[in-house]
């Protein structure tokens, strides 16, 4: 995965922030931001997390998540429940 990693990132930056941008109004530069300086964003980029397993809207709902509670690990995706 690890040759893919760049690929697989932008292919996420990118849909995420369209749907960080469609839903709250933020300006793509803004959105980047938010989403890059995120937690949510960290995970993503670590090989070992192996976050390609859960789709775009997974992911928003984390970054969703971490920005109401402060941690991601607050996803319905990701509780232990």
């Amino acid at each position: 995965m690890n040759e893919y990693m760049p690929l697989f990132l932008d292919y996420y930056d990118k849909e995420i922030i369209t749907m960080i941008t469609e839903k709250y109004g933020y300006s793509y530069m803004e959105a980047l931001k938010k989403f890059l300086n995120s937690k949510t964003y960290n995970m993503l980029r670590d090989v070992e997390l192996e976050m390609w397993e859960f789709g775009c809207p997974a992911i928003f709902e984390m970054w969703e998540c971490e920005q109401i509670t402060g941690s991601p690990l607050q996803s319905s995706y990701l509780r232990e429940n």
